[in-house]
């Protein structure tokens, strides 16, 4: 017999508690990475059963379904650290991923499970039926990688580096799934645009001072270019004095030796701050038809690292001195919500208009 696709993907996370038990109990075994390897493999097969194999002919459904079910994992390990729910994770915690019990780690768990879950039912509901997932599987996936990248590294470098176990390599097979997961996301066809070939013709033609958004846009992202250039200079120790009064008065947090925001911030920098030049020359030049799918991929980035970044320097697990000063609360709380917000307009304006972005010879193919 064979579930819906709905219902065959609510099952997934229906499973996180189970799972979370088994894990606990299985790190308790010596070693516990094959135990834990066994378990997963249980899991996968359940969904597949679940799924029937009428579901599993798209293997993208299995890929979201599972990262929905850890992410429910993560959302009961967020719980437990809080004091909400107990005896469920703890051991798991304590012996395999102590580093869950920094305030990064307990901010990501809790966008896991609640924004990596919902999107990824929403994927596997639509991968079930057949239908392109690809503009909201794109921002998933940059969450996910941004969240497993600046944690792994994290992780590696900051102070609790000495306390890794086995179970960290288990890391290792996640980004490998993340990885083939993007490449059957960039492999799927683009929804067709709307427009007539005359209007994309005439959306190409339009000069930059004819588009006062795009214009803006462009003014936006140039700031927030600069932003991550200037944190960038301070966590890699900028002796300028600006470097060091923003360090000590208004975000601290960047000294934390977690590691979390050092590695946020290096990324951003070498990373991110590429991405956003190159996307403001993709909104004065037509053409550019990377652009739609890339400020997918980075929006969804830039709002899990954000959330944690910004959550992280404000939470009472993080110690008093890298907490953010309290007369410095209200530009902090600005300068990163509008830094987290940059991303998120790029990629609105590639999906509301997309046309703009289309290759020319695709364009003049679409007018003959």
């Amino acid at each position: 017999m064979q579930l819906p696709a709905g219902p065959a993907a609510l099952a997934a996370p229906l499973l996180a508690l189970p799972v979370a038990f088994g894990v606990s109990a299985v790190t308790c075994l010596d070693p516990p990475a094959p135990a834990l390897l066994l378990l997963l493999l249980g899991l996968v097969s359940l969904l597949i059963l679940t799924g029937s194999i009428g579901l599993v002919q798209d293997p993208l459904f299995c890929v979201f379904a599972l990262f929905s079910c850890v992410s429910a994992v993560d959302l009961l390990i967020a719980l437990e650290e809080d004091g909400i729910i107990s005896g469920i994770t703890e051991l798991y915690v304590r012996e395999g991923d102590p580093h869950l019990r920094t305030a990064h780690g307990l901010l990501s768990c809790y966008w896991a499970g609640t924004v990596h879950c919902g999107l990824g039912l929403a994927l596997a509901g639509a991968a079930g039926r057949r239908k392109r997932c690809r503009p909201l599987g794109l921002f998933w996936l940059g969450s996910l990688l941004m969240s497993a990248v600046v944690f792994l590294l994290g992780s590696l470098i900051g102070k609790y580096s000495s306390e890794l176990s086995p179970a960290f390599l288990l890391n290792l097979p996640y980004l490998l799934l993340l990885a083939w997961t993007g490449l059957r996301l960039f492999q799927q066809p683009r929804a067709p645009p709307s427009l007539s070939p005359a209007e994309i013709e005439e959306e190409q033609r339009k000069p930059l001072h004819r588009r006062p958004l795009d214009l803006l846009l462009i003014l936006i992202l140039i700031l927030t270019a600069a932003f991550t250039f200037f944190r960038g200079m301070v966590v890699l120790d900028c002796p300028a004095d600006s470097c060091f009064d923003y360090t000590y008065l208004h975000e601290p947090y960047l000294r934390d030796p977690v590691g979390y925001p050092k590695v946020q911030m290096l990324i951003y920098l070498f990373y991110l701050l590429p991405f956003l030049l190159l996307a403001a020359l993709g909104l004065a030049l037509p053409g550019c038809s990377w652009l739609p799918d890339w400020s997918l991929l980075v929006a969804g980035g830039v709002a899990q690292a954000q959330f944690a970044h910004l959550g992280s320097s404000l939470h009472p697990r993080t110690p008093f001195p890298y907490r953010t000063p309290e007369e410095a609360l209200g530009t902090f709380l600005l300068s990163n919500a509008l830094y987290a917000l940059a991303p998120q307009l790029l990629a609105l304006r590639c999906l509301r208009c997309p046309a703009f972005f289309l290759r020319p010879a695709a364009a003049a193919r679409k007018l003959q």
